[in-house]
């Protein structure tokens, strides 16, 4: 269990970064640099999942963020092989 006000500090820095994050995709003039938002945005998320299940005590949480991780780190792969265009 975490103290309220350190949860409270970072569910707002999670929210401030998924801001710039939404920004960087409004204003990227990249696909990569969408990309990147895009999978900020994503973990950003997870580490929200983490803080409340640290926060309500709920011990099958890391499960879920494990899981959600890896396939962030996967979509994140096979989103640079199409931004590359298939090539290795």
């Amino acid at each position: 269990m975490i103290p309220d006000i350190v949860a409270a500090i970072v569910i707002g820095l999670l929210a401030l970064s998924v801001v710039f994050a939404v920004i960087r995709i409004w204003k990227g003039p990249t696909p990569g640099n969408a990309a990147a938002a895009g999978d900020l945005i994503f973990f950003a998320f997870i580490g929200l999942v983490a803080v409340l299940g640290l926060m309500l005590s709920i011990t099958a949480v890391m499960d879920v963020i494990l899981i959600a991780a890896l396939l962030g780190f996967l979509s994140v792969l096979s989103l640079a092989r199409l931004i590359q265009g298939g090539k290795r």
